[in-house]
């Protein structure tokens, strides 16, 4: 009896031991760069930024017509000069008003561009080792900017299927979302999804 009591926690222990372990994502580290996700939109962003620089070019022309002086209307030599002091105060004021305006919505025009083309992304590629993830964004013209940052610092806002078009991440130190558009190619589904999976569960804790 004493010898049975004995055999059978080892038994059980043995058992135990053979069960199959569920281990971490980052355990079965990859050993070769993985791509994530991809969506070349190079055209897109082509022409996005032309038109971006068009309208800087014209509200910036427009805000310089708005600061030049209008001509002083031609009048007979024996006309008098009218006292004309109030006015062309009011009419600088209107035209530097005009000015700054014009300004202003080209400047937005042009911010508005840009930030959407850095925080769009073209490519997420996570590294060998999987401790690190390198991003690949549009930028302007569709010319692409890279960074690299490592896998903890990025933070996935939502899982993909839970949003209708446009997942966004949050990198550690950097404003503002990065933009991946569900339309776009992902070549390691499972690996993409378990990866944000992970991260989303780390944000949450």
């Amino acid at each position: 009896m004493a010898a049975s009591g004995l055999r059978w926690p080892a038994g059980l222990l043995f058992a135990l031991r053979a069960l199959p372990v569920r281990r971490p994502l980052h355990d079965a580290t990859p050993l070769r760069d993985v791509l994530l996700f991809e969506h070349e939109r190079g055209r897109f962003f082509a022409v996005l930024w032309l038109f971006c620089a068009g309208q800087g070019v014209f509200w910036a022309s427009v805000a310089v017509a708005a600061l030049a002086r209008p001509p002083a209307p031609a009048r007979p030599p024996d006309a008098e000069l009218p006292d004309r002091g109030r006015s062309d105060v009011s009419s600088a004021l209107r035209r530097y008003c005009l000015a700054v305006g014009c300004g202003s919505i080209g400047t937005l025009v042009l911010g508005a561009g840009l930030l959407f083309s850095l925080r769009s992304v073209r490519s997420v590629m996570l590294l060998a080792g999987g401790k690190q993830v390198t991003f690949t964004t549009h930028a302007p013209f569709g010319l692409g900017a890279h960074f690299t940052v490592p896998l903890n610092q990025v933070s996935c806002m939502a899982h993909r299927g839970e949003v209708p078009a446009i997942l966004p991440l949050k990198v550690k130190g950097w404003r503002f979302y990065f933009l991946l558009d569900k339309a776009g190619h992902f070549p390691n589904m499972k690996l993409f999804d378990n990866t944000k999976k992970d991260k989303v569960m780390q944000q949450e804790l």
